[in-house]
């Protein structure tokens, strides 16, 4: 298997040890760093996703030579993912300049426009040996919803059949009770229908997004009940934005490879709780 391989084969052996792989984004040289080094010494393979907005700051060929050269340093094989991808030629632009894996979010499309454009994606992406991952439900940002009104957003087990049957996607994000960014009360997470879904969709690897700041048991649980891919991205920015504020206030050092430092470690830190998690250690 190459060093910078597709997720599926990464995710079909999670499942297989009863696991997950920890998706960690990065955002810069910095954080690229911190995960690669948390990986490198767990000895464990890791998903780095980039969102559009990270493309937009690094530019597609500096993120996958950045993410190749971290990957040839490493023992074991990680992949290259785009996080949600909103369209077609975004999607065709990673896997032109090198992404392993892409993810097409259709998710606030209707049903039938949500499958036309994730097959065809997919189509796409399995003619190069690239993974896809696609998004039933709606995993909101925390901002957008309140009370109970998430619940109306959740991924349906008919609907996911469904779905994986028509798009052939690897992997599916699926709305249970996640959002993005800080959440501001408790986490609560649909376990009875995360199970319904994982019956529905068989081998069809689960994701689950927004894992930032969800109690370790509640990730080790959603582990026991199917989901192979858990993203990180809300609190590996918190850590290395804190790490250069306490850094910044506490030197006049202007060399920005010290002053880093710190934060590059918090992220690290962080990284290796959420892979450590993953693997059920």
């Amino acid at each position: 298997m190459p060093k910078l391989c597709p997720i599926q084969p990464l995710l079909n052996t999670a499942q297989r040890n009863g696991a997950a792989i920890a998706a960690l984004n990065f955002y810069n040289a910095e954080t690229l760093i911190a995960h690669s080094g948390a990986a490198k010494s767990l000895k464990a393979s890791i998903i780095l996703q980039t969102t559009e907005s990270t493309i937009n700051y690094l530019g597609l060929r500096m993120i996958v030579s950045m993410a190749t050269a971290a990957a040839e340093e490493l023992e074991q094989p990680i992949a290259l993912h785009l996080d949600h991808g909103g369209s077609y030629d975004l999607a065709a632009r990673c896997i032109e300049y090198g992404y392993t894996s892409v993810m097409i979010d259709g998710s606030k499309l209707p049903f039938a426009d949500n499958v036309v454009l994730t097959r065809r994606v997919a189509e796409l992406a399995h003619s190069t040996d690239v993974s896809v991952e696609g998004e039933l439900g709606h995993v909101s940002h925390n901002d957008e919803i309140s009370g109970d009104d998430i619940t109306r957003f959740y991924t349906r087990s008919e609907d996911a059949a469904q779905f994986v049957k028509e798009t052939k996607v690897d992997a599916l994000a699926v709305a249970v009770g996640t959002a993005h960014g800080f959440y501001k009360g408790e986490v609560r997470l649909d376990f009875d229908r995360l199970t319904q879904i994982k019956n529905a969709v068989g081998s069809t690897a689960l994701v689950l997004h927004g894992g930032s700041g969800v109690p370790k048991e509640l990730l080790r649980r959603a582990i026991d009940c199917g989901i192979a891919k858990i993203n990180f991205g809300t609190e590996l920015k918190d850590a290395f934005t804190r790490g250069i504020k306490l850094s910044l206030c506490n030197t006049d050092e202007i060399d920005l490879r010290k002053t880093f430092a710190p934060a590059i470690d918090a992220v690290r830190n962080v990284s290796l709780e959420k892979i450590s998690l993953c693997r059920g250690y």
